[in-house]
């Protein structure tokens, strides 16, 4: 199909028009052209799949829609009348609602207050009234809980947001974008954070936007999810739209090839054999409720895959294997000696890395340099007997991290803020690798990446095991658990029931175990 031309929309009953059109938009930051003549057309009750690399312009023309940005060159036809650029008003009140990726929630408003709150704000013109309108927003925030799957109880709705974990979060966004008579839902990343379970609830509730008319724009690097939605993919490369069709009519390495220039394989990444020296083990380690009784050991060069629905407990163990937040009972064991982390500092003192999920939240100090951020576990050992930072030492090892991780860039005063999804986790990879720990835990490595970015990350971890390293890989990614890993622990209520071998394994054994009562482990 040709570059930039309109989605087919012969399909259509006739007299149905396109709820919206991006025609031939261009937009530059600097001397950077992020969007080069973009246009396609959205319709009702369709569904779309926004799919490119990081940096490719996906959450330009997202904001571009959405308001929060404004073309330098084309127009938005909205309903058949042309824009030059609109505004977040006009687009929220013209039906628009968007969930961006850092979800853009407010964390010290109730949960209730963050769902409502666009649809308060648009029958206000804009402007807030001193006080919400209380049983409105409460009705409101209920009807658009229930359809994500998520409590409607006063207590839930009375929840302050920041003090709901991040798979909640996210589906507080989402309910937020369908809370109000909506006409097209933009999602940008909605799954992030979410195990299949959840995937499944949010996929129910694109079919009932759908019945209901509504367009939904996907952005995602899931295909499996994209192929299970159906409807049509929109390709983007360099700020450009390089082709568009139904997403059945492509495979998957047909789409990475369009999004990357290149051929990605999918085959099983994973082809060494861990060694026989025990690295570290765990016996009957817990934290009750969140997890209990758990044992396992990781042998050099070995890489452990754990995974689980978002309340089995595999959470609340990557914490404390890293101190974070410590378990209350058991035993830890690091290179055959007992010790124990309570802290971060002692974990790290022991050769023990965490990669945390949220590299926003958790991870990353986004107004700093790439060359702060990589140095900031060592500064202690850059500094001399005054405390100074030895400005080449630390640049040079910046430098070799960001080689190592192979960086989109050799400018390491950049801002890390200013850098791709998937550049902003090598960095964070990155900075863990400047303490050489011998037990490397990744929790969601490649969550919000693409599939560039994921090749080069999964690479990166053969490459540490194959070295002598032991690794953790804590995800709800199946596919990534089955090419990376030797061996893949399921949790459920907060213990381990079953043990897989990656090579022989598949996503439905899995994902069954997943869902299985409360067992004894299965070797």
């Amino acid at each position: 199909m040709s570059q930039n031309a309109p989605i087919e929309n012969a399909h259509l009953p006739a007299g149905t028009r396109p709820f919206l059109e991006v025609r031939n938009i261009h937009k530059r930051f600097g001397g950077v052209h992020a969007l080069r003549g973009v246009g396609f057309t959205i319709v009702p009750g369709e569904a779309y799949h926004l799919l490119g690399e990081n940096g490719c312009g996906k959450s330009t023309i997202i904001k571009i829609m959405s308001g929060a940005l404004v073309p330098d060159e084309g127009e938005i036809v909205l309903e058949g009348r042309a824009h030059r650029a609109l505004t977040p008003i006009q687009s929220l009140a013209s039906g628009i609602e968007t969930v961006y990726q850092d979800l853009s929630l407010i964390p010290n408003l109730t949960v209730a207050e963050n769902v409502a709150l666009n649809e308060q704000l648009v029958s206000g013109g804009g402007r807030l009234a001193r006080l919400f309108d209380a049983k409105r927003l409460r009705e409101t925030a209920a009807t658009a809980l229930a359809m994500v799957g998520l409590p409607t109880v006063r207590a839930f709705l009375n929840t302050v947001v920041a003090d709901l974990p991040l798979a909640a979060r996210q589906l507080v966004a989402i309910a937020r974008a369908v809370a109000t008579r909506a006409k097209m839902v933009i999602m940008d990343e909605p799954t992030t954070s979410l195990t299949r379970r959840e995937v499944d609830n949010l996929i129910r509730v694109v079919e009932r936007l759908r019945a209901d008319g509504v367009a939904v724009l996907f952005v995602t690097h899931k295909l499996d999810e994209c192929y299970r939605i159906g409807g049509h993919a929109i390709i983007f490369r360099d700020g450009q739209c390089v082709e568009q069709g139904p997403i059945e009519s492509y495979s998957k390495a047909r789409i990475a090839e369009l999004m990357t220039g290149r051929k990605i394989e999918a085959a099983r990444y994973r082809t060494g054999r861990p060694g026989a020296e025990e690295l570290f083990r765990l016996e009957g380690f817990g934290r009750p409720p969140a997890f209990e009784r758990v044992s396992f050991t990781v042998r050099r060069g070995e890489i452990l895959g754990i995974t689980g629905l978002a309340d089995s407990g595999r959470n609340e163990l990557a914490t404390a294997i890293a101190g974070v937040v410590p378990a209350s009972e058991g035993r830890l064991f690091v290179a055959g000696q007992e010790t124990r982390v309570n802290h971060p500092r002692q974990a790290i003192a022991h050769g023990i890395g965490y990669v945390p999920e949220d590299r926003l939240a958790e991870g990353l100090f986004l107004d700093k340099s790439i060359l702060e951020n990589e140095i900031a576990l060592v500064v202690r050992q850059l500094a001399n007997g005054f405390g100074v930072i030895d400005q080449a030492k630390g640049r040079a090892l910046a430098a070799k991290l960001s080689q190592d991780m192979r960086l989109n860039t050799t400018n390491l005063d950049l801002p890390v803020g200013a850098l791709s999804g998937g550049n902003q986790q090598r960095v964070l990879i990155g900075r863990w690798l400047s303490i050489l720990p011998k037990l490397l835990v990744l929790h969601g490595p490649t969550v919000g990446v693409d599939v560039g970015s994921k090749d080069t990350i999964y690479r990166v971890i053969q490459q540490l095991a194959e070295a002598g390293m032991g690794l953790v890989v804590v995800s709800d990614d199946l596919p990534e658990l089955l090419q990376n890993c030797d061996s893949i622990l399921v949790m459920n209520g907060g213990r381990i029931v079953a043990e897989f071998d990656a090579r022989q394994a598949d996503e439905d054994g899995l994902y069954q175990a997943m869902l299985a009562s409360k067992t004894e482990t299965v070797q």
